[in-house]
């Protein structure tokens, strides 16, 4: 394991700013918000922080305070942070996210999980995605989540871990599936944010699946062309938002207005700095173009709606309201062994983000369930 520390170079801090200042803003309509898109009077004061406020050197040493690697898994360059619990028992997770996050979004639950309640706690690993961030971006296509799950199953074997709980959200899911799925043997749990809503749908639905495809199918109408456009161009969509931040940040704000448990306004529910940064990993690394490109990945892989063969993983369910939660029905159809199913009363689509306490207290519960 080679140890890793961010350190971004002064001329590429200037050269954002510059950029930033010398963004070319389009003419909007009045009084329309986030109707149209993300909302230009909110970019503009975004992006007015990020040039003249928001401190990369803070956010870099805040980073740097949780201990980062690099390991080289099937040729591939895996970021990792590495957290040891402070229990007298310690529990590995692996903590796994999707887009348009990074693994900033998962380190809010680190010191909740790494401290001990009642001698126990977690050794936390939140790899980095192929493609996201710190980690290498893959020079060729097929590097799916089928794929991925391989390689998290490959780096817990190299740091010692022969069972451990998953949890994860969005692209983390699929890849959370995947070890369900290919390596049930190797998992103490899972711990899922909702459920996979790709699945095969029945010919005999319940009323409540019923409902809940009429809210998926108008989301994918209303909200989803993003997804569309990222499972089927990425490449041309990449230029664009490698080149200019202020592009980046709009296309990725809108998201996180959309997705989290907002109410409508983005700061209800994040932090500008907190946003800042995850885009500032982005923008830094130059990995937009390879994250959005496992959307294409995703939708090539044969594997991933497929349900998993007879297994003996105990799972959990964790429901935030605003991300379009599933019925049970549902997850009862397609996952085995579901032993806690948890509705919350808020948050969205990065619970890990908007409400770390109540997401470090369903996993606690849940290890307590299974222990």
């Amino acid at each position: 394991m080679i140890p890793f520390s961010i350190s971004v170079p002064d001329a590429d801090i200037a050269d954002l700013k510059a950029r930033l200042a010398a963004t070319r803003f389009p003419r909007t309509l009045e009084g329309v918000g986030w109707n149209y898109g993300t909302d230009h009077g909110f970019l503009r004061h975004f992006v007015d922080y990020w040039a003249s406020q928001y401190d990369w050197r803070a956010a870099e040493a805040r980073l740097n305070s949780f201990p980062q690697f690099i390991e080289e898994i099937d040729g591939e360059a895996v970021h990792f942070v590495h957290v040891r619990g402070r229990g007298k028992t310690n529990v590995p997770i692996l903590l796994t996210n999707g887009w348009p996050s990074n693994f900033v979004e998962l380190l809010p639950l680190v010191p909740l999980l790494t401290q001990p309640v009642d001698g126990m706690a977690f050794d936390v690993v939140i790899p980095s995605l192929p493609g996201y961030g710190f980690s290498g971006q893959p020079t060729g296509p097929g590097m799916h989540l089928t794929r991925v799950a391989a390689l998290w199953a490959e780096l817990m074997t190299r740091l010692d871990y022969g069972k451990f709980l998953v949890s994860g959200s969005d692209m983390g899911t699929g890849a959370e599936m995947g070890l369900v799925r290919d390596f049930p043997e190797r998992l103490i749990g899972a711990h899922y944010v909702n459920v996979y809503f790709g699945y095969p749908r029945p010919d005999d639905p319940t009323p409540e699946e019923r409902a809940y495809f009429g809210k998926i199918d108008y989301w994918g109408f209303a909200e989803g062309a993003y997804a569309m456009v990222q499972m089927t161009k990425p490449a041309t969509l990449a230029v664009g938002l490698n080149d200019s931040p202020a592009g980046l940040a709009s296309w990725m704000l809108e998201h996180f207005q959309k997705a989290g448990d907002t109410g409508g306004d983005v700061l209800n529910a994040f932090e500008l700095e907190d946003l800042a940064t995850i885009i500032s990993v982005y923008w830094f690394t130059q990995t937009i173009g390879s994250s959005v490109r496992l959307y294409k990945e995703a939708a090539a892989d044969t594997e991933l709606p497929k349900k998993a063969k007879k297994h003996d993983v105990p799972h959990a369910i964790m429901l935030p309201p605003a991300d379009n939660p599933a019925p049970r029905a549902w997850g009862e159809r397609h996952l085995w062994n579901i032993v806690r199913w948890t509705e919350l009363s808020s948050g969205g689509h990065f619970p890990a983000l908007e409400v770390p306490e109540v997401m470090a207290h369903d996993i606690r519960a849940f290890h307590s369930q299974i222990a």
